[in-house]
Parts: structure tokens; sequence; C-alpha cells
């Protein structure tokens, strides 16, 4: 069963490969690369979310259950974990790092786990304080429920806004016809609870009856990208389409973002979802991507390190195996797009580092620092 998720990504590029779909003629390759890579924390398999520590080592997660600490290039394993069920796409996913975290120690792993109502596995966040190699101290924040015995679309990425909310996703589970739409019931939403779990009053649907209260928006299918814009402090999202339609969101309070009623995709048999695109009530993404490139992590970058590169987005690529820089016109318009690292493997996340250079995270390889050319 582990291999489940493998089998059906490369069903899926073989589809779109024989249906003339895998081909994308808005994005540019450079005649030259601006960049290059130094590879600075090697031998990770499937890595899933990296985080900094104050004094600049980093925080890795191996989706099979490994949490390691990398302490100028020497990789240690950390001790103390919860319990984690390998699912299909689940397992040990994000990790990030609370902002106090000099003051308090604490970091906030999501993961698939076991514990609550039902077969299976459902996203879990859960805050811990590091203590050297090992957590303590750990406190569940959240449980989406019910489990499932599904593997797809556990979403998953955890942020922090400039308030100090925690904010995280967790994608519609596989059941699409149920959970996106429903906001009393998990998945398929993005959450927003304070730093220690308990949910903001001013949360959107804090008096609505039977409603999931930690719910920030709702109508998404497998968000795999959470990031704040430090330019408008705006909460920019992106998430898997279908086969085609993969979104970049703006994430509003209480917004409707549509899956499954609106969408631009089509299911991987070649069959429609839906005829509709658009409705009143459900937001507009700023910009989606036909063919899939299967997005997963993402950084605006406001260091100067790369020139010309201020203000632009950076998103990875799963399914076409490159970094994608995106410019954006006015804030939120994409005028441009272009491949960075053109085939150096699945990338499952990218950050900014405090030393302003970014940071790349690849599936069989480990964390790159990409150097200006």
């Amino acid at each position: 069963m582990k291999n489940c998720a493998i089998y059906l990504y490369f069903f899926v590029v073989l589809l779109s490969t024989a249906c003339g779909q895998s081909v994308d003629k808005n994005i540019k390759s450079p005649v030259k690369p601006l960049v290059s890579e130094e590879l600075v924390v090697s031998g990770l398999q499937n890595p899933w979310g990296f985080d900094f520590l104050p004094d600049n080592s980093i925080l890795v997660t191996e989706k099979s259950g490994k949490l390691f600490l990398v302490k100028n290039g020497k990789k240690t394993e950390v001790s103390g974990l919860p319990e984690i069920k390998v699912q299909g796409q689940g397992g040990l996913l994000d990790v990030t790092v609370h902002p106090k975290f000099s003051q308090n120690n604490f970091i906030y792993i999501s993961f698939a786990s076991p514990e609550g109502e039902g077969r299976g596995a459902n996203t879990a966040i859960v805050r811990a304080k590091l203590e050297g190699y090992a957590l303590t101290d750990k406190k569940v924040l959240y449980k989406a429920s019910p489990n499932t015995g599904k593997g797809q679309h556990f979403g998953s990425r955890i942020i922090f806004d400039k308030e100090g909310y925690l904010y995280f996703s967790v994608g519609d589970r596989g059941n699409r016809d149920e959970n996106p739409q429903d906001i009393t019931r998990d998945c398929g939403k993005i959450y927003r609870l304070h730093d220690d779990g308990s949910i903001p009053k001013d949360n959107p649907f804090i008096n609505e009856v039977n409603a999931k209260k930690a719910i920030w928006s709702y109508g998404h299918r497998n968000p795999q990208g959470l990031t704040i814009n430090p330019f408008t402090n705006e909460i920019w999202e992106h998430e898997h389409g279908p086969r085609g339609g993969d979104e970049l969101n703006i994430i509003e309070k209480g917004k409707n973002y549509g899956w499954p009623v609106i969408t631009y995709g089509i299911n991987y048999s070649g069959t429609s979802i839906t005829d509709e695109t658009s409705r009143p009530g459900m937001e507009q993404p700023i910009h989606y991507w036909v063919p899939s490139i299967a997005p997963s992590g993402m950084a605006f970058i406001t260091s100067d390190k790369y020139p010309g590169w201020k203000g632009n987005l950076l998103v990875g690529s799963l399914a076409f195996q490159y970094l994608e820089r995106l410019e954006l016109e006015k804030g939120t318009t994409v005028s441009y797009r272009e491949k960075v690292l053109d085939g150096i493997g699945r990338v499952r996340s990218v950050k900014q580092g405090p030393d302003g250079f970014i940071y790349v995270e690849v599936e069989g390889k480990g964390i790159y620092k990409l150097l200006p050319k």
C-alpha cells in the first residue's frame, strides 16, 4: 500500500502525456541558469517539510516518520514523536518553529494520526517543546475527524501570521462530495488557532451552530502551499487540482474557494467534474495551472541576494520536477513564469532562510541552497 501514491502519480503523468496535456507553453526556461545549487542536507528519501531554528540549524521531516535536527551539516534524529500512521500521501508532514522559539522552545508538526473516530488516519497538529534532540510536553492542538482509510489529500502546511495566529491546511481526504463545502465537517479547509490551540473568538464560524469553529476558509481540495505575503500580510495558498486546475489563492476570512462546485480541472479519466468555473459567493484563484504542475511549498523572496527577484514568488513542482519563479504585476497578477532548477527532482518545499538565501527541499536528495550567479 505504501507505493500506491507513487503508482498513482506516474499513472496521472502518463495519462496527461498520452492526452497531450503535459506541455506548458506559458512557462519559460532561462537561456542560462541564473542560480547554482549547493547540497547542504543530504541523504533524505521522502522529505516533506523543514524550518529554521534561531541558531540557523534546520528541522527536517521525513514522511516515513522521522524528524531530524541538522547542525553544521550533521543530521541527528529527534526522539519523542507521537504515533504516526504512514498511509498513502500521509505520514510525518510539515514542521514549523514558533516565532518566539528562543523564549519557549515550541515547534509544531502536522502528521497522519490514527487517534480518534474511525479506521485509518486524518491530519493532526501537535505542539511540542524541543529539548536538545527530544520532543517533550506534547499537546494535540487539532485532530481532523473522522479517520478514513483513503490515502490522499492530507494538506498539512503550517504557518504563523504577523499577529501570532496559527494557520494550517487539511485536504478533502478524498471525499470531495461531502467535506469541502460543509462547515460542520473537517477536511478541505484552512484553520486558524491561537498558538496554544484555543480558538480565536473572531473566527468566522464561531457562532454557527454545529460548525467546526476553527475553520478560517473552506472549499479547498489539497492545499500544500501556505505562506504569508510579507509585503501585504495576506495569506497566500496553493492547492492541487485534479487533472489541471491547480490554484493560487489569497485566503480571506470565511470565504468559500469553490471546490468541487467550481474548478478549472477535470477528472483523471478525462471526464468533467463540473461545467462551472465561477459562481457568485465563491472565490476565483488569482492564478491557475493547466496542465497541473502538482504544486508543493511556496515562498516569497524578500532578500536582495538575487538580482531582480525581490518580490517574486517561488513554487515547487512535483510533477515536472522544477522550482517555478513567478513575477507578480500589481501584487496579484502573474505576469511571468520561469523554470528554476529544471529537472532537479520532485520539489516538496521551499523557504527563504534567515541568511536571505533560498533553500529547496527535493525528494530523494535533500535540501539545496541557491547561490546567485
